[in-house]
């Protein structure tokens, strides 16, 4: 079975979501950039979601994270919990 290691930032907004998607490819910090304005707990670690399997995470999610080329950022990507922006740290 495949299972990835992946970070996100959840905000509420698409909005919100995009200037964050511009911060962080301008140079900014994504661990910064979780910490003050993810509003899912894992912002205590810079966003980390630590390792996980297909069908562990939200449909929407799924389908980035087990695509997405490792270590490129993506979205936003809306879930029924709001605009999320990920990144797949690995995948094995």
């Amino acid at each position: 079975m495949t299972v990835v290691t992946a970070r996100h930032i959840l905000v509420s907004t698409e909005e919100e979501c995009l200037d964050l998607k511009n911060r962080i490819e301008g140079g900014e910090d994504f661990d910064d950039i979780a910490r003050a304005h993810s509003s899912c707990p894992s912002k205590a670690q810079g966003g980390d979601l630590g390792q996980f399997g297909p069908g562990m995470m939200v449909k929407e999610f799924d389908e980035v994270v087990f695509s997405a080329d490792v270590n490129t950022l993506q979205g936003p990507v809306k879930t029924q919990f709001g605009y999320h922006l990920l990144e797949v740290t690995s995948r094995d």
